[in-house]
């Protein structure tokens, strides 16, 4: 539970070093950078054309494709899933939220549980 011994003021909480400020950015230009030569690599593989075992050519995306189709009819759901959501089909997940009368709900809850 938070007191007033354990809160830090807006001003005090999250002071760096101009030296820890400097790590920090050049760690995430590395990261930016890691993440960008595995997506440069990824889109090259799946351009790229490969002889599948009948001597049929396929661009990586194909083959890829192919297998998770693959998979899709054997029964694996995250596969099907994958397919589903890459065509555009995904569900669209939805959270309502109402308005509850406390009082009301609670005074529902005591009439169902009593002992009457």
């Amino acid at each position: 539970m938070a007191n007033e011994q354990n809160l830090v003021r807006g001003d005090d909480a999250h002071k760096l070093t101009v030296e820890e400020q400097s790590r920090g950015g050049k760690a995430s230009a590395e990261a930016r950078r890691r993440k960008k030569d595995l997506r440069q690599a990824l889109e090259m593989l799946l351009e790229k054309e490969w002889q599948d075992k009948n001597g049929n050519t396929l661009t990586g995306t194909e083959a890829v494709t192919a297998k998770l189709f693959e998979q899709a009819m054997k029964g694996n759901i995250k596969a099907f899933e994958t397919l589903r959501d890459t065509v555009g089909q995904k569900p669209v997940e939805r959270v309502e939220v109402a308005q509850i009368d406390r009082e009301q709900s609670l005074q529902e809850l005591r009439e169902l549980f009593s002992d009457e």
